[in-house]
């Protein structure tokens, strides 16, 4: 299979999913993948942050070799379905400390934005509270965050934003 070409020919769930079977566990395919993701046109890293999140929900460990280099990627000019993806799988990783500093600083870049879809935003809020395990220094301000978006956000982010709420006290 040609993982592009699969990629580029239509853009599904059953196809997302059809392309993270042939994946597998296989890390040739899977790094194959991640050049698509990181790849500057935006219509293949799009679909190909669908995928990865795919592959990771079944086999996490993929991810680690790539999990550096998927944090800064979070500093370029990227689709949101980059970012979103990105997000959604960090918050099932163990961040590795030499970005996780990083990994913060751009969470909260994310959480402070009045310009980022929701779900961009609880995934952020999500990948901080865990980081709040690693650094509880920062429960402080992640807390305040949360508390002063409460009054104005929509459901979704309350929902998300109780529960972490609850896990930070």
């Amino acid at each position: 299979m040609n993982i592009k070409d699969e990629i580029l020919r239509e853009h599904s769930k059953q196809q997302a999913i059809k392309i993270a079977s042939y994946i597998g566990t296989a890390p040739d395919r899977f790094g194959e993948l991640m050049h698509l993701f990181f790849d500057r046109e935006y219509r293949t890293s799009q679909r190909a942050a669908w995928v990865v999140s795919h592959c990771l929900d079944k086999h996490p460990g993929l991810a680690k070799p790539h999990l550096e280099k998927m944090v800064l990627n979070l500093r370029n000019e990227v689709h949101v379905a980059v970012v979103r993806n990105t997000l959604r799988v960090l918050q099932f990783m163990d961040i590795p400390d030499e970005v996780l500093g990083e990994a913060t600083d751009i969470c909260f870049t994310i959480m402070e934005s009045g310009s980022q879809p929701i779900a961009v935003k609880v995934f952020a809020m999500t990948v901080l509270a865990n980081i709040c395990k690693k650094l509880p220094d920062l429960k402080n301000e992640l807390t305040l965050l949360i508390e002063d978006q409460m009054p104005f956000a929509s459901a979704g982010f309350r929902s998300r934003g109780t529960k972490i709420l609850r896990q930070l006290r």
